[in-house]
């Protein structure tokens, strides 16, 4: 087994840990803000996990990827991810989230985490799991 399917391996079985953490949050009816910082906080950390597993899968196809732009983008063109659009757009939004604490966009942060980033990236660990061989 080569090196670069054993990181995709590893990389995986922490992604998988992460999207764990995150679904506790994902699926409370409401949360408290606490609950709000603990969810940004889990998504940020799967959507990091989820660039890099993406980045491990396409170097041992032959890619060469640095960045989280580049690996949604060569992610979208080999057909591991199907909507690179929303992959771009969390991009964005985990960036924000990194950098504002307003209220109003934290509460939109959680909206599109629950009902669209974190069905992509269940969507992703399934893809990738077949992938890398688990």
């Amino acid at each position: 087994m080569g090196e670069g399917l054993v990181r995709c391996r590893q990389r995986m079985e922490n992604y998988t840990k992460s999207l764990a953490h995150l679904r506790t949050t994902v699926e409370k009816e409401s949360l408290n803000e606490i609950e709000k910082a603990g969810l940004i906080q889990f998504f940020e950390v799967a959507f990091e996990l989820s660039w890099k597993v993406m980045k491990d899968y396409l170097i041992t196809e032959g890619y060469d990827v640095k960045s989280p732009r580049e690996a949604i983008k060569t992610a979208f063109d080999y057909g591991l991810i199907s909507d690179g659009a929303k992959w771009l757009e969390a991009l964005e939004k985990r960036n924000l989230a990194l950098e504002i604490y307003d209220e109003i966009i934290l509460d939109e942060l959680e909206k599109l985490i629950t009902n669209t980033y974190y069905p992509l990236m269940l969507l992703l660990e399934l893809k990738l799991k077949a992938q890398c061989g688990e």
